[in-house]
């Protein structure tokens, strides 16, 4: 089992946090952001989780979620990056097949974790196998992303594995790289909008509004 190093995960949590918080907080602004104002919004955030001790937000959100993922990472910088393209943005939800598999495996996860399965499947992400997984993972991303299926997510699942193969982040357990309570709230989420779209009413407009990241 092999630890990233502890400067590694400060710099990674301030800065993955800053990206979260810029993201989440350009997707519930109200009005059109330029590209001007959304640079002095991501610098506001870089910024304020730089702040040393408790005086940074990151420090609190680590109390309370520990580490972004570096799949949640990456889709927040994915969204800021749709968003400077296009000087907008529109709601959006994860992919249906992404959010079932994420919604299913941090299911499986947190009832391993309050001793309800005990099948012990997170320690499992410090194993030796997990390093096999994260190849074979990062291979299908290539794949799907050079064939254009899901190239976003396929990216930013990609970038998430090659930071965990090469330095361990966020914390040595390929689990923690891929899924994190926000992550898996954000699959719920989705889900539960897929869920409404389904229905002939029209209330899904009305939850869409509740994703966390707009592009």
């Amino acid at each position: 089992m092999a630890l990233p190093e502890l400067l590694s995960q400060f710099v990674y949590a301030r800065l993955a946090w800053a990206l979260v918080l810029a993201a989440l907080l350009a997707s519930v602004w109200p009005w059109r952001l330029p590209r001007r104002a959304l640079a002095g919004l991501a610098a506001a955030c870089l910024a304020l989780t730089a702040l040393p001790g408790s005086l940074s937000p990151a420090w609190h959100l680590g109390l309370a979620f520990q580490y972004p993922s570096g799949l949640l990472t990456g889709l927040c910088v994915a969204a800021l990056a749709g968003r400077w393209r296009s000087a907008g943005g529109t709601a959006r939800v994860l992919p249906l097949p992404l959010a079932a598999l994420l919604a299913v495996t941090g299911t499986l996860l947190y009832l391993d974790a309050f001793g309800l399965l005990a099948g012990g499947y997170y320690y499992a992400g410090f194993g030796p196998g997990a390093a096999l997984c994260a190849v074979l993972l990062a291979a299908g991303c290539a794949l799907a992303a050079v064939r254009g299926r899901g190239r976003t997510q396929a990216c930013a699942m990609l970038g998430a594995l090659l930071l965990f193969s090469l330095a361990r982040l966020p914390s040595g357990n390929l689990w923690d790289a891929l899924l994190d309570p926000l992550l898996w709230g954000w699959s719920l989420v989705s889900l539960g909008a897929a869920a409404l779209r389904a229905l002939p009413s029209g209330r899904a407009q009305a939850v869409e509004s509740f994703s966390p990241i707009k592009e």
